[in-house]
């Protein structure tokens, strides 16, 4: 057991440390070692704990890395303790270290040339973190329940619509309504 918490802290540790780009940019990183390396979660299970994180307050990736420790423990809050800290810790150092040196060296042209590449890796990151939501947990799949995948489909491209177009629906609002629109046709 105890080797469990070892890994679970070196797992959340490079999450942590390797996760530019906040907390949605970790979500496939986080899927990568728990649901297929290690095989502490289902796909399932990770899509569940992606929407509990999401819909708890704080940082999602925080959020995540509790959620997985608890329940890759068996249920053991020291779990939700030893991955919290782990992924959390990296930034925590990192910040020390950089902002001592941030405010002197930001318009150097290697630090400026650090974060230009560093822009795009996080909208890639980012970009992987969606794509791995669209799956046949989230989406179902034509072959499964055609029903219910465009259904989804249908709730995603409004929901998409409504938070990008004029109406611009508060993202609270917005998931009340798509809860309440799939309690009623599912």
């Amino acid at each position: 057991m105890i080797t469990l918490y070892f890994e679970l802290f070196y797992t959340f540790f490079k999450i942590g440390l390797f996760g530019f780009g906040g907390g949605y940019a970790m979500l496939s990183m986080i899927q990568g070692e728990v649901v297929t390396h290690y095989q502490w979660l289902t796909p399932q299970e990770f899509t569940d704990i992606v929407a509990i994180s999401q819909m708890t307050p704080g940082p999602i990736g925080i959020n995540a890395a509790t959620y997985v420790g608890y329940t890759a423990t068996g249920g053991s809050i020291l779990g939700s303790i030893v991955a919290t800290l782990a992924v959390v810790f990296p930034s925590f150092i990192l910040m020390l270290l950089i902002s001592k040196f941030f405010l002197r060296y930001s318009s150097h042209p290697t630090v400026e040339a650090i974060f230009s590449g560093l822009r795009p890796a996080v909208v890639g990151l980012l970009a992987s973190a969606a794509l791995v939501l669209m799956d046949k947990e989230n989406f179902s799949s034509p072959q499964l329940d055609m029903y219910s995948f465009i259904c989804s489909i249908a709730i995603f491209a409004l929901a998409f619509f409504f938070s990008k177009s004029k109406y611009k629906i508060n993202p609270i609002l917005l998931i009340i309504i798509c809860g309440v629109i799939g309690l009623i046709i599912y």
